[in-house]
């Protein structure tokens, strides 16, 4: 037998450290390949189907726990319903329901000194509304309520919604209010803009078409049922059909001048309305 002397054991552990790195390159070669890593807004939530919108897709995905723990949102204001109590003798109470644009409205500082109640919740739909008419306008015993919503539908905030849909849900808030002695105030949905990068988004979301058409069927609807109809529409659209560009920063919310146009519409519809 041959005899190595003092070489072999460096020999052994050359053979040793090669035998290792076949087996490295061996485990690496079965890792499937890395994918490259995506933004945070356009990765896509499981079981959640992608809408195109990175921030419609961001919103719904951060609403999970509110779509299967409370629909509704009825903790929203079950304690300030509570606290509230009924009407005084002679108070001609009204509730302002909507989404975020009436969430946003601060009403004391356009009616001052007036019995309205605000109970807007941003980013709801009108069945999420449904849910929660009975605890946030019937039960407030209102003499009027202002109902205005449908934006966030076309939208598609809790899924794609036809605009027969939204129809059937205002018409069931409508009957519900009459129901109960309630006057309503059916308003038009608002014009959307596109005029800074902002606002680029929301407006894709609502295409103009669907919101010319809900308003037409909001306006036949009261007419034919003995409703007011509140056009805040034609107040606040430009030439284009848009959201006037100074009127709202986002396209869609109104800022201080659009309530302020908005604010005397409303109180002559529900004066209106009382009588």
């Amino acid at each position: 037998m041959p005899y190595y002397g003092c070489g072999m054991k460096p020999l052994n552990q050359f053979y040793g450290l090669a035998a290792v790195f076949v087996l490295v390159l061996s485990a690496i070669a079965q890792q499937p390949a890395q994918q490259p890593t995506q933004s945070p807004q356009t990765v896509p939530t499981p079981g959640i189907p992608t809408t195109g919108f990175a921030g419609l897709d961001g919103y719904r995905a951060r609403r999970i726990a509110v779509f299967t723990d409370d629909f509704g949102q009825l903790a929203r204001y079950r304690e300030a319903n509570a606290a509230l109590g009924a009407p005084a003798a002679g108070e001609n109470r009204v509730v302002f329901f909507g989404d975020s644009i009436t969430d946003i409205w601060k009403l004391a500082d356009y009616f001052p000194g007036k019995p309205y109640i605000n109970r807007g919740i941003g980013g709801q739909t009108t069945p999420q509304m449904l849910v929660r008419f009975r605890q946030d306008v019937i039960d407030l015993q209102p003499k009027v309520v202002s109902i205005l919503a449908g934006t966030n539908d076309i939208a598609g905030n809790t899924g794609p919604m036809r605009n027969d849909d939204i129809e059937a849900n205002l018409a069931s808030m409508t009957e519900l209010a009459r129901l109960h002695g309630i006057h309503v105030v059916l308003a038009s949905l608002l014009p959307v803009h596109s005029y800074t990068e902002k606002s680029k988004d929301f407006f894709a979301q609502r295409p103009q078409a669907r919101i010319l058409e809900l308003n037409q069927w909001i306006k036949d609807y009261c007419a034919k049922n003995n409703i007011v109809y509140l056009d805040y529409f034609s107040a606040l659209v430009d030439d284009h059909g848009m959201m006037k560009k100074d009127l709202a920063d986002d396209g869609l919310h109104p800022n201080a001048a659009g309530f302020k146009i908005m604010a005397p519409l409303a109180e002559t519809a529900i004066e209106k309305a009382m009588k």
